[in-house]
């Protein structure tokens, strides 16, 4: 499983964008993908988890994720993008 995280900004929202980016709007990681933005709906951060095959790197999770994220037809700059990959990720177990 991967995390990504693109921060962005978006371009002219219309009426039915911005209905669509509050509708997607919540802080967890979902399949779909969902946003969290500033008050005036122009800088976002979309957050996308994406199942993971054997094989797959930080460029398929992320390319995944542009996908997702293209899925919701509106125009947009990326600022910055981030990618953890979950099977590397250690817990630690606390002592009995």
């Amino acid at each position: 499983m991967f995390r990504v995280i693109i921060s962005g900004r978006f371009g002219d929202l219309d009426d039915a964008g911005r209905a669509a980016v509050l509708a997607a709007s919540e802080v967890a990681f979902t399949e779909r993908g969902a946003f969290t933005h500033d008050g005036t709906l122009s800088a976002f951060t979309f957050r996308c988890q994406v199942p993971a095959e054997p094989d797959d790197d930080e460029q398929d999770a992320t390319r995944r994720a542009f996908a997702a994220l293209d899925a919701y037809g509106q125009a947009y700059d990326v600022l910055r993008v981030a990618v953890t990959d979950m099977r590397t990720i250690k817990t630690r177990r606390r002592p009995a």
